[in-house]
């Protein structure tokens, strides 16, 4: 069976409304509820990001919560499998256009705007992009008042930061352009932000024609499944988790927060937003190590510490919160169900953390059985695939270029 869809179109409906790291592509979530979610009414994905899996069980009319840290990804996931009427979304379009036309044509009003004081704001914008951002979001809080019109404004508005920022944007990290691109480098917000504007609106249109039901998508901002409220998931409550969780922690593999923290800044005025990669899985460092549920990471782990203590430490706490994440999602799994798990093996130290298997050993514990294991070349995700083991220049090692669609099914 083959996984890879190299050259199939990954940004149809709304999946294409924003980029994201690592984002799971949905023809893997489109075959998988085709063959283990036939039956499925509700859908779980404990690690949500932008929302792929809820998109693919809307279309299936499939119930679907999802569950994640990042605002900006939540905010992401919710406009993706919203119904917006056309007609109300043509009226707020055009009340901005005569907005942005007055800005721009009459005299005084481009300069008439309170930038905001954010960290480090002139580190990674201009003087005149700051202007125009802070005219994005003035219109956005003021003249929309309707909350699912806003969030498809805001959407927009966080991927036009992004590109008209002093950002490297083909690195999932922050990391500012040369000062020789600076000098270059000089956006047309405006245009930016109008062209985002019209092609969202387009694969709305596309959304809404393709999904005529009633299906309920409701999404939560809580961490990987370190709780689960019993109010929210009640336990054997559902029929499968299709999910792609974290690689390795924030700070060390995808830093989810850093690629997030400029739009996290101005859109939800977080005040240190690249702190959220601390609050992700493993984001809180192990003291000592753990003993396991898998001998498979426990010899891994004890290998890496023969190396290197302190990266051994980085991989028991990512694993740690991985273990007990498996744990409670495996109590709110019907008899039966199903779980679908994408994952990739990280090295680390030039170990290849085996996080299939691991993943098998964590859910066999929760009495689930193994039915399979996929593999498929990762062609098209913003993941990292090299990285120096050793911290010297040029030394590098593979990362991660496969993914494992690991199957299982409890008793």
């Amino acid at each position: 069976m083959n996984w890879d869809f190299k050259l199939h179109n990954t940004q149809y409906l709304t999946h294409g409304f924003h980029t994201y790291p690592a984002k799971m592509i949905p023809q893997i979530a489109d075959k998988l509820l085709d063959e283990f979610g036939r039956n499925a009414k509700i859908l779980f994905d404990p690690y949500c990001g932008t929302g792929t899996s809820l998109v693919e069980g809307k279309i299936r009319n499939i119930n679907s919560i999802g569950f994640d840290l990042n605002p900006l990804a939540l905010l992401i996931a919710k406009t993706k499998t919203t119904h917006i009427e056309e007609i109300t979304l043509k009226l707020y379009l055009e009340n901005f256009h005569k907005y942005i036309f007055e800005i721009i044509y009459e005299k005084g009003k481009r300069n008439n705007v309170l930038i905001p004081n954010y960290q480090n704001i002139d580190f990674w914008f201009s003087k005149k992009v700051q202007r125009d951002l802070a005219h994005l979001k003035n219109y956005i809080n003021n003249s929309i008042d309707n909350d699912s019109i806003k969030n498809f404004f805001n959407v927009a508005f966080s991927q036009t930061i992004r590109e008209c920022s002093w950002t490297r944007n083909e690195e999932f990290k922050l990391y500012r352009m040369t000062e020789e691109k600076m000098k270059f480098f000089k956006p047309d917000v405006f245009s930016v932000f109008e062209g985002i504007l019209s092609r969202n609106y387009f694969n709305l249109l596309e959304f809404n024609s393709t999904v005529k039901n009633e299906a309920l998508i409701n999404t939560y901002r809580y961490n990987s499944c370190l709780t689960i409220p019993k109010k929210i998931i009640k336990p054997e409550s559902i029929d499968i988790v299709l999910t792609s969780p974290p690689y390795g922690d924030s700070s060390t593999t995808v830093a989810y927060g850093q690629f997030s923290a400029l739009a996290n800044q101005w859109i939800f005025e977080m005040e240190t937003p690249r702190s959220l990669d601390k609050e992700l899985m493993g984001g809180i460092r192990a003291k000592n190590k753990t003993m396991f549920k898998s001998e498979v990471l426990n010899s891994q782990v004890e290998e890496i510490s023969q190396i290197d203590q302190r990266r051994a430490l980085d991989v028991v706490s990512f694993y740690r919160d991985y273990q007990k994440s498996i744990d409670n999602i495996s109590v709110t799994i019907k008899p039966k169900g199903y779980t679908c798990y994408v994952v990739s093996n990280r090295t680390v130290r030039g170990i290849n953390l085996q996080t299939n298997n691991i993943t098998i050993d964590f859910f066999k514990n929760n009495g689930f059985n193994h039915i399979e294991t996929f593999e498929r070349k990762i062609s098209n995700k913003r993941l990292p695939k090299h990285n120096s083991p050793n911290g010297k220049l040029g030394n590098k090692t593979d990362l991660m270029n496969k993914e494992y669609i690991v199957i299982m099914q409890k008793k």
